[in-house]
């Protein structure tokens, strides 16, 4: 299963600024795939935690809308935080690499942008059977 810490990367999402408010612009040629589906975490519990899983072919852009949360992503060998509090500053996630979201301020929204449709097989939603898949055990 393919998918490093070295594959993370982080977009600049276009935006005008304004003395009324900023615009961000996402447009086809700013995230590295075709969208298929989007959606969003909101009023999630400071206390709370989101993600806990790998997929093994999709890929995914996070973008905190609004507040901030911390992403912790796992390679099977290293680990990182990384902590989003931007809305004109996207991580994308490659496949193969675990995921969890956790410390969402108040009133936070993560966005996320992802290159297929929900399949529940594409979701590794056990650790070790995450570790396994990377080891090529399985």
């Amino acid at each position: 299963m393919t998918g490093n810490l070295n594959d993370i990367k982080f977009i600049e999402i276009p935006k005008i600024q304004d003395p009324r408010g900023n615009l961000a612009v996402i447009e086809k040629d700013v995230i590295p795939f075709k969208i298929k589906r989007v959606y969003y975490l909101f009023d999630v519990p400071s206390n709370a935690y989101r993600g806990g899983h790998a997929h093994k072919n999709l890929k995914q852009v996070l973008i905190a809308l609004s507040g901030s949360f911390d992403v912790i992503l796992d390679d099977g060998n290293n680990r990182k935080v990384i902590t989003l509090n931007k809305p004109d500053k996207a991580l994308v996630i490659p496949t193969g690499i675990w995921r969890e979201l956790e410390n969402f301020s108040s009133g936070s929204v993560c966005l996320s942008l992802a290159s297929d449709e929900f399949d529940e097989d594409d979701y590794i939603r056990d650790y070790d059977t995450f570790i396994s898949m990377k080891r090529g055990e399985i």
